[in-house]
Order: structure tokens, then sequence, then C-alpha cells
């Protein structure tokens, strides 16, 4: 049975990857760069300049807005389901997680230190593409007729691109875009999360190696114990867990960089030298480049529009307010928790040790960064091991919102029961499928939704520009 499943998932990527990820030779050399990494970074590029610097002149607006969604409690006189806070906490419980522990640590052992700069420059340019897919979801999200909204990029790839006479083309792509989505629930947001946090977990108690299954059982049942009871359940659990994971895991961070802090300057240096001259010349700069947007992407989804989902629920008083909150985001969880894994992994040398050699080969990277941390610290794996359910679980649930949300769109409401049975069963199947799998899967089927949402962003990007006007005259009045 486990033998069929790696063998499907192989399969599947082989296939579909020869598909989705066509590779294009970089001039005058021989380096096949994937086309999304192109997307993706022009995407951030452009929306940074075009909307003026917003990642950084709205920084601090974002921090006001979400201290009083939270000092604010429900906000009742807002449209919408939930506070900026929760729909923020949704979102991050989304990204925040095993892209941060085993991402960074598969990221660092594959490109070296140097893609821990690309990711954060990565991390700052998708704080711009986060504004504009956040805004877009909120400006053209519906009430649906049971009560719930409906919002993403489905939605403003549908119904904006029909407004500037792109009718067909928004139906083609809105549809593309769920499809997609939904595959990448099943992928990154639930095989990758629960085979990753099961390695994890089982490098530090080594019986759960023999009883992956088992894993595998408990983490469907606590599941679909909130699955099934709608977005406001799911949207207070992450409220509470996602900053706890945060604080705990920041704290083991922290308490090990302090501890090395004589460490940080060489570590720096070793990113930045990384980044820009590693051994292999102009081919081994262009793969640690990919590697570290490619990582940066899987983390903080910026670009892929699958946060949006989650912040078309939010109650606001003007759209872009929600654009504003969502750019805190890719900061949050790549510039700041991605880089202080990064630091900790390059401090310890964990990524270039030999006895970890074979973690490494195997994409074990959650495994990896327990190691790496309890050379310094020998409880952490016990602590990390309880954190990294907790991030695998929280980012689960959203995504299975989200997937659910697209799944809906595309069949109908009625059918919404049906993708979360299927989504349980991926579940299982994610804890025995192996770990090289279980990456690409989810690499193909989250990174490839890109095309479509970021096709629409960059379409209706002037809507966003002048929506953010609007709003800035407001603040002004």
């Amino acid at each position: 049975m486990i033998t069929f499943i790696n063998s499907a998932f192989e399969v599947f990527n082989t296939w579909c990857g020869k598909l989705i990820f066509a590779d294009i030779l970089f001039f005058l050399e021989d380096v096949e760069i994937p086309l999304v990494i192109f997307v993706l970074a022009g995407a951030g590029l452009l929306f940074t300049f075009k909307m003026r610097f917003v990642n950084l002149r709205m920084f601090g607006r974002a921090i006001r807005l979400v201290k009083e969604a939270i000092s604010s409690g429900d906000l009742s006189n807002k449209s919408g389901e939930i506070s900026h806070f929760k729909a923020l906490t949704t979102a991050l419980s989304a990204t925040v997680g095993l892209g941060n522990i085993a991402g960074v640590a598969i990221a660092i052992s594959v490109g070296g230190p140097g893609a821990t700069l690309w990711m954060i420059v990565m991390g700052i340019l998708g704080m711009s593409t986060k504004f504009t897919e956040c805004t877009l979801a909120v400006m053209y999200r519906e009430k649906r007729s049971d009560g719930h909204l409906m919002g993403g990029p489905m939605e403003y790839l549908q119904k904006g691109l029909a407004e500037i006479g792109y009718r067909r083309l928004g139906r083609v792509l809105s549809i593309l875009f769920c499809l997609l989505c939904v595959g990448g629930s099943f992928g990154g947001g639930t095989a990758f999360q629960v085979n990753q946090s099961l390695h994890a977990i089982a490098d530090t108690w080594p019986t759960f190696s023999g009883y992956a299954w088992l894993y595998g059982l408990i983490m469907t049942s606590l599941v679909g114990v909130v699955i099934l009871k709608g977005l406001k359940r799911l949207a207070t659990v992450a409220s509470r867990i996602v900053p706890f994971m945060c604080m705990v895991y920041v704290a083991l961070a922290l308490i090990i960089l302090v501890s090395h802090w004589d460490h940080i300057p060489m570590a720096l240096w070793a990113i930045l030298q990384g980044a820009v001259q590693p051994a292999s010349a102009f081919g081994g700069l262009i793969g640690v480049i990919v590697t570290g947007i490619q990582r940066a992407a899987f983390s903080n989804e910026a670009g892929l529009g699958s946060a949006a989902i989650a912040h078309s629920a939010a109650k606001v008083n003007h759209p872009v307010e929600e654009g504003i909150v969502a750019l805190l985001e890719p900061f949050i969880d790549t510039v700041c928790i991605c880089t202080m894994t990064a630091l900790v992994i390059v401090i310890t040398g964990a990524y270039e040790n030999p006895a970890y050699l074979d973690l490494v080969e195997q994409h074990k990277g959650a495994a990896l960064t327990f190691k790496a941390m309890s050379e310094t610290i020998s409880w952490a794996p016990y602590i990390l091991s309880i954190a990294v359910t907790l991030f695998a679980f929280s980012t689960i649930i959203s995504w299975s919102y989200y997937g659910e949300r697209c799944f809906s769109f595309v069949f109908g409401e009625r059918y919404s029961l049906v993708y979360k049975v299927l989504l349980l069963l991926v579940i299982f199947l994610g804890s025995v499928a192996t770990s090289v799998n279980a990456m690409e899967f989810s690499d193909l089927m989250i990174l490839s939704m890109a095309f479509p949402n970021l096709v629409g962003a960059v379409l209706l990007s002037g809507k966003v520009k002048s929506a953010l006007k609007d709003y800035q005259n407001l603040l002004k009045k």
C-alpha cells in the first residue's frame, strides 16, 4: 500500500511537472530556471513600484490596524465575518509553520547559506504582492446564499477581469486557480505538513517511526473535529494557536542566538557571501536565487492567492485596510522567523554536518532544524516536537478552508462535505508517503497557483492603485 502511494506521487510529480514547471534556459549559460520564479519575482517588483513601496510606507499603519482589531473585539460595526486579527492569524497559521522550520533547512542544505538573503528579498517584495491580492479579495467578495462570504482569486479573476473586458479569460483562470488550490491544499497544505511533522517527531520519539499510520489517524481525527465546524471555529483556533507557536519557537531560537552571539557576524557574512559569490560561479548563483525564491514562496505564499481567501472574510470599512494588514504576513513569516531559523542552522553548521547527511538527502528539513537546535539546547527537540505538531495542525485547518472554498466555487456549496472527506483521506496518506515525493508534489501544486492568480492581479493592479489613493485621501481627511 505504502509503495503504491509513493509510486503514484512520483508519477504525478513527473508528468505534471513537465506540463506546468517548464524550465527556461538562462541566457549565455546552460542554467535552467523554473518559469514560476520569473513570475513571482517579477510580480513582486511590479507591485512594489506601482504601489509606490506600499510595503514600507504602510507598515506602521498595518500594525495600528491590528492593534485596533485586538482592542475593539468583535468589530460588529464593520462588514465581514472575522476581525483583522483573526484573518491575519488564520492566514499566518497557513504560512507560519513547517515552511519556516523545514523549508528553510531544505533551502540552506540545497542552496547554501546564501539562499537566506534571497528568501528575505522575496519576503520584502512579497509584502507588496500580498497587499495587492488581499485588497482585490475584499473588493470582489460576495455573500453566498448560506450567509458565508466567498472571496479570493476565484472571485476577482471572474468578476474583475469581466469588468475590463476579459470575461472568458477570467472564467477559465478562476476555475484553473480553484483546481490548483484544491491540489495545493492536498499537497503543501496537508501531505507535506503531516509528512514533515511525523519525521520530526519520530526523530525525537523513535517509537513513532514504526507507527506512521497511527500518527496520520490521530491528525485526521483532530483536523476533522475543527474543519467540520466552519470558518469561525477555524479562526478562533488559529487566533489562539498561532501566537503561542510563534512565541515558543522564537524564544528557543533567541536562546540559541544569544548564546552564540559572537558567531552571528560570521553567519551573516556567510549568508551575504553565499548570496552573491557561490563557489560554482554564475550557474551556482542562479541556483541559490532560485532556491531562495522558491522556498520563500512556499513559506509566505505571496503571489499564490491562498491567503486572500482568508482575508476576504475580514471586517473592514475599506478594502485597502485588509490589504495593509495582510502585508505583515511575509514580514513576520519570512523576514523574521525564517531568518532566525537560518541563523540557527548556519551558526551550528548543521546543514553541512556529515552526521546529518541522511536528513539533507531525504529533505527532512524539520528534523535537521531539530538537530541544529539540540546542539545548544538538549531538550529543545521535545518542545519543538509539540510546536511542530501544532504548526502542522494549524496549517492543515487553514488550507482546508482555502481548498473547501475553491471546491465549493467550482462544484457548489452542497458538495463541500465531499472535499472535507477527501482532505481527511489525504492527511492519512501523507503520513505514509516519502519526504521527497511529498515535497515535490507540494511545490508543484502550490507554486502553480501563482500563474492564474498573478495574471489577474497584474491586470487589475490599476484598480488597487486607485483604491489605495482613495484610502490615503480618507486618512488625510
